[in-house]
């Protein structure tokens, strides 16, 4: 859709409106209708569909220009796919609508009435059994809600496809649950469930695109003509003419003489209501042909007949209920976006461009602008003033991911190196070098973009400027054309004047009596003994220049002297833990390869050393404190790596007894148990972080251990926690060895200090994520690895021009592994906008949703669950009630009507709401929700996308031949066959799901047993056979896992089976046994929502 274009001409209110007589179908079966042309969206400032351009390379998303109405709209050659709902070949989610719509021709006079299309007869193709009336008008009524269309020839801005419109239920859902339903009796007027023939696409200069949709009216077969009263809050009026841009419903239409019903259950067509005229509602953009089923989509209902078949007889009605595949789902908006935009590389020379969805895979160019794997944003287009901002409620927000790993693909950052003099700065707010700095004076002077200040350029500098006033040299430095790049810093950057030494690693072993028994200590000290090996290193570097120490303890600490000119390693014994001191410095951090043989010695000794240890009791405190003494004896940085069992109750400082209580859920006191129960540890982390010594902790509880206060070490640090309940070698060796290799291997910064700074106009007010803080500006991080992010909210405080726009620049200070001092820059260039609809056009629902779940997340430290859970919903629907009341044109109050691409805001918000930190079930412990809610809190956007809205694969649906992976299906109950087998992945689970009924050769290939009864439940690792299914299966499993940055243990579940329940937990759009609502009744509770704030 291109925002550029002028609409196309609206017709007058009150017309007759053109009907499609019997509802043909258009090219079903091949049989092909008069329809408009098959072009998909372009992008916001590509070509228009219908209007053969080629798009400009790089270009995406311009501002809205108006312009007046052309006189004429383009006809539509018949035979041609639509502009329009669907495109051909357009996806669609799960079972589609059986009714599609003949769209008439462009040329069709807007007053006269639709002589009927050609000579087909209309047929109804059922999907499974028919719908009600009901639901045949819901899905008339604009309910397939669509994104890009599938085969979109590769635009280069964004592909969002037309916007779709939902109306509000009537009648009462079955299992709502948690949110009420409409009474009985007030159904909403059938305006909005049956206003098909003339759906709204969105014109081409609409404000802003949305999706709208209708929620089943109730009825039989037949729709009476409405005559109940309105709800209240409901009104009708036309389609405005400046701000069309939603797909909504008309109300009903007089049906012109002649128009007869055929086929087995189609309804009728619109009637007029006696309290509202009819109005001929806008036209513009057509039909396209019905979209085909989507690949490998599990039908919900048995042996459903595809599109293209033929139609059965008719079948007993089915109970009213809103159709889940009318409402927006996440899959297709996901396989649009891949599409339209994975094909492409993304250019970021533009400004305010929306990169393509974390679940798209693409290339980036840097062209100016920090990559989004570095930084993404809530909206690419800031409002100009804070009274908009305030309007709209949508939070200004970046996640920013300073140390994200690339693709092979992709360049890292280039080193720039400025000598003595050190990067160039403005004078005034010390911002960086950047491509937005403006030269003046023939390169004598700059001024600076952020505050507007005049600086000199230094002689070494200097260059003289082009015709376009740009420097000559602008291309070969990356500060002057790159979005991201680094600066080696002088010593003025580092601490004590004086540059840093190459950090170390101290791994610290708990040998109680807990560890011993588990096998944890063995298999720990044996794998050292090779991951020492590959400790991370510099570019080509032949060795790593981390020196590592090594600690045991249980009520006492053991420091070992591992020197390399002894025979054996020494162990020294410190047990007054209240004054905890390190006795040796000389021999404590070593050089790996130069102390080899000592090492491999001790790690050989330690499992036998404790092998006998009846001790239980442990210390966690003095161990913190006893790595972080050693690295300031070293005067170095570094990491250390806590491996620990059991909560602290030894006497010592930081002891802690069990406070868990169940008895606190749903009380004002539940946020005790998210709160440490001692502020030693927040005493001990701030001391940690002025070190640069940074907690990475594996956690291996058979019991309570108050993840809450433990984890409060790594959080402030920039560490991790990893967590392995109930431990046993046999099912987790796996899982935790490889968590470990890549813990230890993956590049960190140390010692970090990280700095937004932002143009005139806005400021970073808020900071979330696993650091410290120790002033309103400064993050400081002990420790950053690639996969921790730090997410900033910025708020006004001054007017923004739309002209300028606004600037971001993350500066990142940090100590390389190999003991460099250096600055990582990021820039981004984003829109301001005087208009609601263009801030709402270039959102993110899935940076949104992270922002949201890190608010709420921290929100349950300091208020009652039940108080963060309402805030969350209040916002959501004041976002989507400002955009409704100020960029969708009038329509009844009965429809919902939902942005373009915020359309999935309201199903993955419900799974925020539902997860296990908000919403706990019975059998959730609380160091479960203490070890979310901390991990969550650094997560970055693609982690939280899939952690709160799971993937499910069918498995034996595709051939096995293939080697892409299966397209993926909604996370509910009824989207799985029980003939076949799924996987499901979050990030941090995976589940295997085998359906009763499945084929027994499956069954053999992938577990190499004869039939369902035989496998084992629980099983956590599948047999390696020699057959394509068991390899492409393993294979899938593999390339999972290694998209993610902790390693999932697969569980396999049978159906029918106890260990169903868990998995059950995660598909997510069904109702949860904790009392989270299903999507369908959620998005009615939302609706009910913005109807209040309407009204």
């Amino acid at each position: 859709m291109n925002v550029n274009q002028s609409v196309p001409p609206v017709p007058p209110f009150g017309q007759p409106q053109p009907i499609y007589p019997g509802y043909h179908q258009s090219s079903y079966g091949g049989q092909s209708g008069s329809t408009a042309p098959a072009i998909p969206y372009g992008a916001y400032n590509g070509p228009v569909p219908g209007y053969q351009q080629t798009p400009p390379q790089g270009m995406s998303r311009a501002p809205p220009s108006s312009g007046a109405p052309p006189a004429s709209t383009a006809q539509a050659p018949c035979g041609q796919a639509a502009y329009g709902q669907f495109g051909q070949g357009d996806v669609q989610n799960g079972p589609s609508s059986t009714v599609q719509m003949q769209r008439l021709p462009g040329s069709q006079p807007f007053g006269s009435p639709l002589a009927p299309v050609g000579n087909q007869p209309a047929v109804l193709q059922p999907y499974g059994p028919p719908l009600t009336s009901a639901q045949v008008t819901t899905q008339l009524s604009g309910m397939q809600i669509s994104g890009a269309v599938a085969p979109a020839p590769p635009s280069s801005g964004l592909g969002y496809g037309p916007p779709t419109s939902l109306a509000s239920a009537s009648g009462s859902f079955p299992n709502s649950g948690l949110y009420g339903s409409y009474p009985q009796g007030q159904a909403p007027p059938l305006s909005q469930a049956q206003g098909h023939p003339g759906i709204q696409t969105p014109q081409r200069s609409a404000p802003s695109q949305a999706s709208s949709f209708t929620p089943p009216a109730s009825g039989g077969p037949r729709l009476p003509s409405m005559t109940g009263p309105l709800l209240p809050g409901q009104s009708f009026g036309g389609p405005s003419v400046s701000q069309p841009n939603h797909v909504s419903s008309p109300p009903p239409q007089a049906l012109p003489p002649g128009t007869q019903m055929t086929g087995p259950l189609g309804p009728l067509p619109p009637m007029h209501s006696p309290q509202q005229p009819g109005y001929q509602p806008q036209q513009n953009g057509s039909f396209g042909p019905a979209r085909g089923p989507q690949p490998n989509y599990g039908s919900p209902y048995p042996a459903a007949p595809t599109f293209g078949s033929q139609p059965g007889p008719p079948q007993p009605l089915p109970p009213k209920r809103l159709d889940p595949d009318a409402i927006p789902s996440p899959i297709q908006v996901i396989e649009d976006d891949r599409n339209n935009r994975g094909t492409e590389p993304f250019v970021t020379g533009v400004r305010g461009q929306v990169p393509p969805l974390v679940t798209t895979n693409f290339l980036v160019k840097d062209q100016g602008n920090a990559s989004p794997r570095y930084i993404r944003c809530t909206s690419y287009n800031i409002p100009c003033t804070s009274d908009m901002a305030k309007q709209a409620q949508v939070p200004l927000a970046a996640v920013i991911k300073p140390l994200a790993r690339l693709p092979p693909e992709e360049a890292s950052p280039y080193v720039v190196d400025h000598g003595e003099s050190g990067p160039l700065r403005c004078n005034r707010c010390k911002a960086y070098m950047c491509p937005f700095m403006q030269f003046i004076e023939g390169g004598r002077r700059f001024q600076c973009c952020f505050c507007s200040c005049i600086n000199d350029v230094p002689p070494q500098y200097f260059q003289h400027l082009d015709h376009t006033g740009k420097r000559v040299d602008a291309y070969d430095r990356p500060e002057l054309s790159l979005g991201s790049y680094e600066f080696l810093a002088t010593v003025d950057y580092c601490k004590n004047n004086k540059f840093p030494s190459p950090p170390a690693f101290i791994f610290m072993i708990d040998v109680s009596y807990n560890a011993i028994r588990t096998g944890l200590v063995r298999l720990l000290c044996e794998e050292l003994k090779s991951l020492l090996d590959f400790l991370p290193r510099e570019g080509g570097a032949e060795e790593s220049a981390i020196r590592v120490g090594f600690v045991t303890y249980n009520k006492v600490l053991h420091f070992y002297n591992v020197k390399n000119s002894l025979a054996q390693p020494q162990m020294m014994v410190v047990s007054d833990v209240a004054d905890m001191f390190v006795p040796l410095l000389d021999g404590f951090l070593v050089n790996v390869n130069e102390s080899r043989a000592v090492i491999t010695s001790l790690l050989d000794q330690i499992p036998e050393m404790f092998a006998d240890t009846r001790e239980t009791e442990t210390v966690f405190v003095p161990v913190v404190q006893a790595g972080m003494e050693a690295l300031k004896a070293a005067e170095c940085a570094g990491k250390l790596f806590l491996f620990h069992t059991s909560l602290p109750i030894a006497e010592a400082p930081g002891k802690l007894k069990n406070r868990d209580d169940r008895k606190l859920i749903n009380t004002d006191k539940e946020k005790t148990l998210f709160q440490p129960q001692t502020g030693a540890y927040q005493t001990l982390a701030k001391e940690c972080v002025a070190q640069g010594c940074c907690v990475d902790l594996f956690l291996f509880p058979n019991q309570y251990v108050d993840v809450a206060t433990l984890s409060v070490v790594p959080q402030l640090t920039g560490g991790s926690v990893y967590k392995y309940a109930s431990f046993q070698v046999e099912n987790d060796q796996e899982r935790f060895l490889s968590d470990l290799r890549r813990d230890v291997q993956k590049i960190v910064g140390f010692d970090a200090v990280m700095r937004v700074r932002t143009s005139t106009g806005i400021r970073a007010v808020d900071f979330f994520g696993a650091f410290y803080m120790s002033n309103t500006t400064d993050v400081e991080l002990a420790g950053l690895d690639g996969d921790k992010t730090v997410t900033v909210e910025f708020k006004h405080d001054d007017r923004l021009n739309e002209e300028s726009g606004a600037l971001l620049q993350c500066a990142l200070l940090y100590t390389s592994c190999a003991g460099q001092r250096r600055l990582r820059i990021h820039n981004l260039a984003l829109n301001c906008c005087t208009q609601l609809a263009d801030l709402y056009r270039n959102c993110e629902t899935d940076t949104l949703i992270n922002y949201m779940a890190k608010f709420a997340y921290r929100g349950v430290l300091n208020s009652p669950v039940k108080a963060v859970r309402d805030t969350l919903i209040t916002q959501c629907a004041q976002i989507l009630a400002c955009y409704r009341k100020n960029c969708a044109s009038p329509s009844s109050a009965g429809q919902l009507i939902l942005p373009e691409c915020m359309k999935l805001l309201p199903v993955y918000l419900n799974c925020v709401l539902k997860s296990d930190v908000l919403q706990p079930g019975a059998e959730v412990i609380t160091d479960d929700r203490a070890y979310i809610r901390q991990l969550v809190t650094s997560m970055d956007v693609a982690e939280t996308n899939v952690f709160f809205y799971p993937r499910l694969l069918p498995l034996t649906k595709s051939p096995i031949e293939s080697t892409t992976e299966p397209p993926a299906v909604r996370a509910s109950e009824e989207r799985l066959s029980n003939g076949d087998i799924y996987l499901l992945e979050n990030g941090l689970n995976l589940f295997l799901w085998v359906g009763a009924s499945v084929q027994q050769g499956v069954v053999q290939s992938l577990f190499s047993v004869s039939s369902f009864s035989q496998i084992t439940s629980g099983l956590s690792v599948l047999p390696v056979l020699d057959n394509p299914l068991s390899k492409k299966v393993r294979g899938l499993i593999d390339s999972l896992r290694a998209q993610r940055s902790r390693y999932m243990k697969l569980t396999v579940v049978k159906q029918e089976d106890k260990l169903e329940m868990l998995f059950k937990h995660f598909l997510v759009e069904d109702k949860s046994l904790s009392g989270g609502a299903s999507y369908v009744d959620f998005l009615c509770h939302m609706h009910k929502e913005i109807r209040q704030l309407l009204s």
